[in-house]
């Protein structure tokens, strides 16, 4: 945490100049912005100097990461740690769906309407790989933004998302093997969703192990 790094480069000395009783009570003021680093008499004095250097830079980090707007879902408000957007010239994120009915015989290429486990919304997609009982597929609407009215689909019924595959648009790129909330950008409930990370290459990312069961996190 950045109140035990700032305390690790405090003096050490517990005088109580500063106001506090206790070095690492004046570096959790700090980090709060309850106190100023010049309190500290010490860190005034040349001995401290680079102790002083560093502790600035940790709170100016602490400055940026508060001026980051936070991403949020719009149904539920859960703070996310990502958006997910599509791969370059593709229109929606890769998922890949694992359909409860075991006659779904779906070839590539075809459009499929379904319903995603523990979503209340139908979806279309278009089968960019079907093997194994998994289909790899692009989201491509509800029904009116496909624009045509007669058009042909097979569909397919429930489905578990067992995955996600996109680009990092906005927030950090996580690391493999991370549980991470993440907002994908065509959801149409704007719903925050989480998984873990299996693969990560530049800012394109794997996410599995889906749920949409998303707590929100104490506030």
């Amino acid at each position: 945490m950045a109140a035990e790094r700032i305390a690790d480069l405090l003096p050490g000395f517990h005088c109580g100049a500063c106001g506090y009783d206790r070095c690492d009570d004046f570096a959790r003021a700090l980090v709060r912005g309850e106190a100023d680093i010049s309190d500290c008499p010490y860190l005034r004095t040349e001995r401290f100097e680079e102790q002083r250097r560093r502790i600035l830079e940790l709170l100016g980090e602490l400055e940026e990461e508060e001026e980051k707007e936070e991403i949020r879902g719009v149904l539920d408000d859960y703070e996310a740690d990502l958006v997910l957007a599509p791969l370059p010239d593709e229109p929606a994120c890769r998922e890949t769906l694992h359909p409860f009915d075991p006659d779904a015989d779906v070839e590539e290429g075809e459009v499929i309407r379904y319903r995603p486990w523990g979503c209340p919304i139908t979806h279309f997609a278009r089968v960019l790989r079907a093997e194994k009982g998994l289909l790899t597929v692009h989201v491509v609407g509800p029904r009116h933004r496909l624009g045509e009215e007669d058009f042909e689909f097979r569909d397919v019924g429930l489905c578990l998302v067992v995955g996600f595959e996109g680009v990092v648009k906005e927030g950090r790129v996580p690391d493999v093997g991370e549980t991470v909330r993440f907002l994908p950008e065509h959801c149409m409930m704007q719903k925050v969703h989480s998984g873990v990370v299996v693969e990560a290459v530049g800012d394109r990312v794997v996410i599995e192990c889906i749920d949409l069961k998303v707590w929100a996190p104490p506030r």
